[in-house]
C-alpha cells in the first residue's frame, strides 16, 4: 500500500471484506423412511425458498411421497424423464449443468409435486429468474449430498419422504446482536484511532528530530490516488474469486487467519500494557519481551488455527470467527488513516457503486443472471468452502430444525464495518486536532447505526440481502457534512492534516519576514 508497509497483510484481507452484505437463510425438514415405515425413518435438513411455496409446520399435515432418484440424468429435457414417469412424486437430481429452474420446469411438466436438488451446498440461489416461471407451482428445495448417500445407505432404495417447516420466531434477534457488533466496533476503532492521533501529536510537538516528524506524517499518508487505486483491485479481486474460487478461497482463508491472528494479538496486548501485573521479561536477541506478551502471542495464533481446523463447524465455529474479525475491523480502523474530508469521499463513495453494482448489475451480465455478490457469499457452484471475511450470528430456531440442520446464519461483511468505520476514526482525530469536543465523531457514530436501522428495515421489508453501503454511506457522509457546515469548518474538514500543515507553515513565515508597509 505504498506509504502503510506495515500494513501489507490487513490491507490484502481488507480487499476481500468489502465482498459481503447481509443475507440470510430458511431451513425445513426432510422427514424420510423406508417403505413409508415410521420404524425406520430419519429426518434430514434441507433449504427451500418460502416465497415460492409454503409448507406444512408440522410432519402429521405433510404429505408422503415417493421418492426417485434421477442423480445419474441431468433432467435438462423432457426426454430425461423416464419411461415410468416420475408423476406424484418427488425427484432429486444432481446440480448442474443446467439452471435448477430448468429442471424444476421438466419436472412439473412430468407430473412431479417436488424436485429435490442434491448440492455440496445447502444454500439455494436466489430467486431473480423466477418471474420467468410464473406457472410453477412445484417445491423446490436443496438438499446435502451427503444426505442424500446417507439416505440410501440407511433407508434403502425405496424411499417416502415428507416434507415440513416448523414455525419460526417472528422477531429476528440477530439482527440485534450484529447491531451491537457492528456500532460497537466502529465506535471503539474510531475512539482508539484518536487516542493514537493525541499520542502522535504529543510525541511530534516534543520532539526536535525533523525526521521523525517526516516519517509520521508519511505514515498518515492514504492519497486519493492511493484510495482509487485500492477500490480498482478490490474490483480485480472479486472478479478473480468468482472465475477462481476452489483456489482462490483458500488463500483467503490463510490470509484472514495471519491477519486475524496479529489482529487480535496488537487489540489484547494494548490492555496487556495497562496492566499493573505480569511486568515480567526475558531477555531475548538483545531485547527485553514481557513474558505475558509471549503467552498472548500464542493464545492469538491458537485461537486462529482452531478457528481454521474447525471453521465448517456451524455449531460452534462462528464465534471465534466473530471474535477474530471483531479484532481485524479494529486494527484496522485504528490503523489505516485517512488524511482528509476528501480522502473519506472518494473512498466512501467509490466502494459505493462497487457495492451496488456488484449487487444489482451483474445479475445482468452473468450467465445464470445470479449476482456475483450472492455466489460469493454461497460459494460459486455449491463450493462448500466460505469466504471469512464476514460477522455470523446464528439464528435462534426450534430444536427440531437445529437438531438435524445446519444453523441458519445472519451475516454481515467486515467491510460494511470497515469503510464506515474509515471516516468514524477520521472524524475522531478531526476532533482531536481541533478540540471539537467529539462532535464530529459523536455525530457520525449515531449516524452509522441510524444507517443500520435503515439497511435492517429494508432488509426486512423486502426479504432480500442488501449491500448495507447503500444505506451507511449517504448516512455518515451526509452527517458529517452537516456538522462541518453548521460549525463553518469544513474547508479545514474537507482539507485536513493537509490544511492544518499549510497553515502552520503561514504561520511560521509570517513570523520570519516582517510586513511590508505599503
Amino acid at each position: 500500500m505504498g506509504p502503510l508497509p506495515s500494513l501489507h497483510a490487513p490491507a490484502a484481507a481488507l480487499l476481500w471484506s468489502c465482498l459481503l452484505g447481509l443475507t440470510a437463510a430458511q431451513e425445513a425438514i426432510l422427514h424420510a423412511s423406508a417403505n413409508g415405515e415410521s420404524s425406520l425413518s430419519k429426518d434430514y435438513c434441507m433449504h427451500y425458498n418460502p416465497k415460492w411455496t409454503r409448507l406444512p409446520s408440522s410432519l402429521e399435515n405433510a404429505t408422503s411421497l415417493s421418492l426417485m432418484n434421477l442423480t445419474g440424468t441431468p433432467l435438462c429435457h423432457p426426454s430425461d424423464i423416464p419411461p415410468d414417469g416420475i408423476r406424484n412424486k418427488a425427484v432429486v437430481v444432481q446440480w448442474g449443468p443446467c439452471n435448477f429452474l430448468e429442471k424444476a420446469k421438466i419436472a412439473q411438466q412430468g407430473g412431479a409435486e417436488a424436485l429435490l436438488i442434491a448440492n455440496s451446498s445447502v444454500l439455494l440461489p436466489s430467486s431473480r429468474n423466477r418471474s420467468e416461471f410464473q406457472n410453477m407451482t412445484i417445491l423446490i428445495a436443496v438438499i446435502s449430498q451427503k444426505d442424500l448417500q446417507d439416505m440410501q445407505q440407511t433407508l434403502g432404495d425405496n424411499i417416502t419422504v415428507q416434507m415440513y417447516s416448523p414455525s419460526w420466531p417472528n422477531f429476528d434477534y440477530t439482527m440485534v446482536v450484529i447491531f451491537v457488533i457492528a456500532v460497537f466496533t466502529v465506535a471503539l476503532g474510531g475512539y482508539w484511532s484518536g487516542l493514537i492521533e493525541l499520542e502522535n501529536m504529543k510525541s511530534v510537538a516534543d520532539a526536535d528530530d525533523k525526521e521523525m516528524r517526516r516519517k509520521k506524517e508519511e505514515y498518515l499518508t492514504f492519497s486519493p490516488l492511493t484510495v482509487v487505486v485500492f477500490v480498482v483491485i478490490c474490483c480485480v479481486m472479486i472478479v478473480l474469486l468468482y472465475f477462481f474460487y476452489k483456489w482462490l478461497v483458500y488463500v483467503m482463508i490463510a490470509i484472514f487467519c495471519i491477519a486475524s491472528a496479529m489482529s487480535l494479538y496488537n487489540c489484547l496486548a494494548a490492555l496487556v500494557h495497562r496492566m499493573p501485573c505480569g511486568q515480567c521479561t526475558i531477555s531475548c536477541c538483545g531485547k527485553n519481551i514481557k513474558v505475558i506478551l509471549v503467552f498472548l502471542s500464542g493464545l492469538c495464533i491458537s485461537v486462529a488455527v482452531v478457528w481454521a481446523v474447525f471453521r465448517n463447524e456451524d455449531r460452534w465455529a462462528w464465534i471465534l470467527q466473530d471474535i477474530l474479525g471483531i479484532a481485524f475491523c479494529l486494527n484496522l480502523i485504528k490503523t489505516m488513516k485517512l488524511p482528509n474530508f476528501k480522502s473519506c469521499v472518494i473512498l466512501l463513495g467509490l466502494l459505493l457503486v462497487y457495492d451496488v453494482f456488484f449487487v444489482f448489475v451483474t445479475p445482468f451480465i452473468t450467465k445464470n443472471g445470479e449476482s456475483i455478490m450472492v455466489e460469493l457469499a454461497a460459494g460459486p457452484f455449491g463450493n462448500a468452502e466460505k469466504l471469512p471475511v464476514l460477522i455470523r450470528v446464528p439464528k435462534l430456531i426450534c430444536y427440531s430444525v437445529m437438531s438435524v440442520c445446519f444453523v441458519p446464519v445472519s451475516i454481515l461483511g467486515f467491510g460494511d464495518i470497515i469503510v464506515p468505520g474509515l471516516l468514524i476514526a477520521y472524524c475522531r482525530r478531526f476532533d482531536v486536532q481541533t478540540g471539537s469536543s467529539s462532535v464530529y465523531f459523536i455525530s457520525s457514530t449515531i449516524a452509522y447505526a441510524i444507517g443500520m436501522i435503515i439497511t435492517f428495515v429494508v432488509l426486512v421489508l423486502m426479504k432480500k440481502g442488501q449491500p448495507a453501503l447503500l444505506y451507511l454511506v449517504p448516512c455518515t457522509l451526509l452527517a458529517a457534512s452537516v456538522v462541518a457546515w453548521s460549525r463553518k469548518e469544513m474547508k479545514k474538514f474537507w482539507k485536513g492534516s493537509s490544511y492544518q500543515k499549510l497553515t502552520l507553515q503561514d504561520e511560521q513565515v509570517s513570523r520570519v519576514s516582517p510586513p511590508v508597509a505599503l
